[in-house]
């Protein structure tokens, strides 16, 4: 069963993303075809990036770093939960990316969204350039809630029918994009890092 790793963006105190990141784990265990884990970037309290070298040399230094970097390499596939933050998203979410490279590459991702009445939409289409300069390959089908207060009560989201809909149709979506994947991953496993050169991938020494 290939693996699910969802990714908790927001780590503002009182944040709602928790609640809709806890609902979406659960449709996903109901899903039945990934083995999923979640990623509370609150709890991984990733600094903002310290490490010395550019991360596709791997060659990591600290160790929040390295458990972070097989957390995401057991990955098979990701999907993001993520606020609107005045048309983006969270600076939080994009550290925890950056800080690693190759361990993206070549997996599908998926969305989660909310927001006002653009539902977190402006922010997913930011993420889209971030993750395809990692090589990682969005899915079409994703979950954009509007207004979300209204779906959460004591402390639970209860999602709609329409978005239960639309998060099977995701998880099964990106069950057949990651299948497709797999073997471009499995190639790139025993790959060396490349050398340093330039790219908008931070590769700059120091960066």
């Amino acid at each position: 069963m290939p693996s699910l790793m969802i990714v908790a963006g927001s780590t503002r105190p009182g944040r709602v993303g928790l609640p809709i990141t806890r609902w979406f784990a659960e449709r996903t265990r109901a899903h039945g075809g990934f083995d999923t884990t979640v990623v509370d970037l609150a709890e991984l309290g990733l600094p903002l990036l310290d490490e010395p070298n550019i991360p596709r040399l791997r060659q990591y230094t600290q160790r929040h770093t390295k458990e972070w970097s097989a957390t995401v390499e057991a990955a098979d596939a990701v999907v993001l939960v993520t606020p609107e933050y005045n048309f983006g998203y969270p600076a939080t979410l994009k550290n925890a990316i950056d800080y690693l490279h190759q361990e993206w590459h070549h997996k599908p991702v998926g969305f989660v969204s909310y927001g006002g009445v653009a539902a977190g939409t402006r922010a997913v289409q930011q993420l889209k350039q971030v993750v395809t300069t990692l090589r990682m390959l969005p899915v079409f089908e994703g979950v954009h809630i509007p207004w979300h207060a209204r779906f959460i009560a004591d402390g639970r989201f209860r999602g709609t029918a329409e978005m239960e809909q639309a998060a099977t149709a995701m998880l099964d979506e990106l069950l057949r994009v990651e299948a497709a994947l797999r073997p471009l991953r499995l190639r790139s496993e025993g790959a060396e890092a490349p050398a340093a050169a330039p790219s908008d991938s931070g590769s700059a020494p120091g960066g």
